[in-house]
């Protein structure tokens, strides 16, 4: 089936949840009754980005903070220093059912910028969208990753008490068969004391104590077989230090098996959201029940907003049309939900979209009495394992996308964590990597990359007539429907869609015209 949009045009003038000016928003829109993978694989290549059923693209050279496409070379990406120490947090918390003081804060990304400006719009069930419902479809929805230099201090850290924190852990022993310890939270202010006992060695790091055992035990093998030449032994040395040295990958702890007296277990399944599947259906209200303690607790909606059928519009409904070709993943492509299974219990769901070429993040939602797991940046490093495994059966996927880098907000600025991550020429829709856009950026919000001045989009629509179109159920190419139409010409409107959306986009949606 092919896609069938409904050209909406410009908006300007609409409140800027970044910035906060009331009219500094401008961006165009359509509403997308279906749309096939590879054609919003194109949409999102050339700056558009879906919300439920509405896609929209920001007027980068007029809108008051330009949002540029940003992606990660998952196949190359290697977790930073913050990135490892949230994964190794988690391990913690599954083998030992414990967290302590520091583990025990809040990362600021998890729950001030992650779509910090209101994410719950009302999405109607027509194409008209209102002003305010398009203000809210504007804000991103990816915020997941952590900012390494907030982690340093900057930016106002928040703390959760060990109410919330110990409740994470009894609600999973709620549906867990066997009996489960409250998470512990060390105490956040210290104790008095005289301070370090001078009359003994000073404390010294596990690791470098793992690396002294582990060079004995070389030693006394050495020892054990006289019969290798030195050369030999120094070879062996060689190795095992290179082994030692070799940087650890996200695999090697989102995939780390856990020891039989784990004290939580976590599970992650991916399920089906449109169409939804079964599992989907059987999982609903637990769903939508964390979802809305989510928008209530950290965005502080009241409780009659975060209805069912808000967060079905919202989060549920999609118009990516599912798709099992032979060469891609054995999920398929599509509007997927991942759920994160506590002991039993819901307690974060990432919400993704399957392309042919990249895994895109939707939005994640968490139940607020777990937020000292930093779910926010842990589900954004499993996402990427997640792009990693899917590329061993479709090679063509190979990236992960995460929304808009808004450089313009400064908390919107995290996202370049991911290295190596590359931005989305406004004006030629080539990537090109961060540290290469970040002086023009300093200089000027918005910005074009490419520094070929004579480069062009080379997607531009050259063929306006080539347009498809549906009208009264039937379709045709836009130099057939104007030779029949009666009424206004509409080749301006017409136009401005087919230079947004791209030659080859055109040449295959359907733009429904009544």
């Amino acid at each position: 089936m092919p896609s069938v949009v409904e050209y909406e045009g410009a908006r300007e003038g609409y409140r800027c949840g970044y910035c906060g000016v009331s009219r500094g928003k401008v961006s165009t829109g359509m509403w997308a009754h279906s749309l096939t993978v590879e054609d919003y694989q194109d949409l999102i290549d050339r700056g558009w980005r879906r919300s439920g059923k509405y896609v929209y693209k920001p007027t980068m050279n007029q809108t008051c903070c330009p949002q540029y496409t940003i992606r990660c070379r998952a196949l190359h990406f290697q977790p930073s220093k913050s990135h490892k120490k949230v994964l190794k947090k988690m391990l913690k918390f599954l083998t030992q059912g414990e967290l302590s003081k520091v583990d025990s804060e809040v990362d600021p990304m998890d729950s001030n910028t992650k779509d910090a400006y209101g994410c719950s719009f009302l999405l109607k069930d027509k194409p008209e969208t209102s002003q305010s419902e398009l203000e809210l479809l504007s804000i991103d929805h990816t915020e997941k990753v952590e900012n390494e230099e907030e982690e340093k201090g900057e930016g106002n850290v928040k703390k959760v008490d060990a109410e919330h924190t110990e409740s994470c852990s009894e609600r999973a022993h709620d549906n867990s068969s066997k009996p489960l310890q409250s998470v512990k939270v060390g105490r956040t202010t210290p104790r008095p004391g005289k301070g370090a006992d001078l009359s003994k060695p000073p404390c010294r790091k596990a690791k470098e104590i793992r690396k002294e055992h582990k060079l004995q035990r070389s030693l006394q093998n050495s020892t054990q077989n006289p019969g290798l030449r030195p050369e030999d032994q120094n070879l062996l040395g060689q190795s095992a230090k290179a082994k030692t040295n070799q940087p650890k990958s996200i695999e090697d702890f989102v995939f780390a098996t856990l020891p039989p007296d784990a004290v939580h277990q976590l599970e992650v399944r991916l399920v089906r959201s449109s169409p939804p599947s079964s599992q989907f259906k059987a999982t609903f209200q637990e769903s939508y029940q964390v979802y809305k303690r989510y928008q209530m607790v950290i965005h502080k909606d009241p409780p009659d907003k975060p209805t069912a059928s808000q967060f079905t519009r919202f989060l549920c409904d999609s118009p990516l049309e599912a798709e099992n070709p032979p060469n891609g993943p054995d999920c398929g492509y599509g509007s997927f939900h991942q759920q994160y299974w506590l002991d039993g219990k819901i307690i974060a769901v990432g919400v993704i979209d399957i392309l042919p070429k990249c895994v895109s993040s939707v939005y994640l939602y968490y139940d607020p009495d777990c937020s000292s797991l930093s779910l926010g940046v842990y589900s954004a490093l499993r996402e990427i394992a997640f792009t990693r495994q899917l590329h061993e059966k479709a090679p063509d996927l190979s990236y992960y996308y995460m929304g808009f880098y808004i450089y313009s907000c400064p908390k919107m600025r995290y996202k370049g964590q991911y290295r190596p991550s590359e931005l989305l020429c406004p004006e030629t829709y080539v990537w090109v990597p961060v540290e290469q856009c970040l002086p023009s950026l300093e200089r000027s919000k918005y910005c074009r990359f490419n520094q070929d001045v004579k480069a062009e989009d080379e997607g531009n629509v050259k063929e306006l007539d080539r347009v498809r179109i549906l009208h009264k159920r039937t379709a045709m190419h836009y130099g057939v429907y104007k030779r029949r139409r009666k009424g206004p010409n509409d080749e301006e409107s017409v136009r401005q869609y087919a230079t947004l959306v791209g030659q080859a986009c055109s040449e295959r949606m359907l733009l429904f015209r009544s």
